[in-house]
């Protein structure tokens, strides 16, 4: 119907042109008007050119500053701490580089499986099964963390010491991995835009942090 209505305007619009009438702003000029070489300004948001034969659809940019959303889960079959039992953290990690690899990360799923690869959970006894725990952050060009990650969300039925638990892996997380090792072009492209990670603590857990 949309498109009829358009349609309809723009033939009245070049009939009252043809016969030398003075045509209405609000008729040219409708926010959702299709172009037209009779136009006297640009339709919106974009313009079509003499040669194109079809009406022309507006062309809209992905939105700039969208959050990139990553959610890591822990699993008995993909526990880290398990692994690496009675091991401190500084061991766990090994080197920045070893952690990115040699060739720097030039795509947003490099990036994904580079954070992923840093996270260690709490060991279990001290975990909490079902715990959810999200930050949000920046990184600069050169793979720093741009400000101290903000807490978005905690599970809200967590004791305030199961949340710090939370708190310290993931900081621990993000010392071990950073700073990424960001192509020139991903640098640029991923540079002050928001990053959420949702932590998801699945392990089975046998402790008395864990929700009845």
């Amino acid at each position: 119907m949309g498109l009829l209505r358009d349609a309809t305007v723009a033939a009245f619009v070049a009939v009252l042109a043809t016969a030398g009438l003075a045509v209405p702003e609000t008729w040219s000029q409708t926010p959702q008007s299709q172009c037209s070489v009779l136009s006297g300004k640009p339709c919106h948001p974009s313009f079509c050119g003499v040669f194109h034969r079809r009406p022309c659809m507006p062309y809209y940019l992905p939105a700039l500053g969208e959050d990139l959303r990553l959610t890591i889960v822990s699993t008995d079959d993909n526990d880290p701490a398990a692994a690496n039992a009675g091991a401190a953290n500084s061991d766990q990690a090994g080197s920045d580089s070893e952690m990115a690899g040699d060739h720097p990360l030039d795509s947003i799923g490099a990036m994904y499986a580079a954070l992923r690869a840093c996270w260690v959970p709490p060991p279990q006894d001290e975990a909490r099964h079902g715990m959810e725990y999200t930050i949000r952050f920046a990184f600069k060009r050169d793979g720093e963390i741009l400000a101290p990650p903000r807490v978005t969300y905690a599970s809200h039925d967590a004791p305030a010491d199961v949340r710090d638990v939370y708190r310290d892996a993931v900081n621990a997380a993000l010392k071990r991995c950073t700073p990424l090792h960001f192509s020139d072009g991903m640098g640029g492209a991923v540079a002050g835009r928001p990053i959420a990670i949702r932590f998801v603590d699945n392990r089975s857990s046998e402790n008395a942090n864990s929700p009845q």
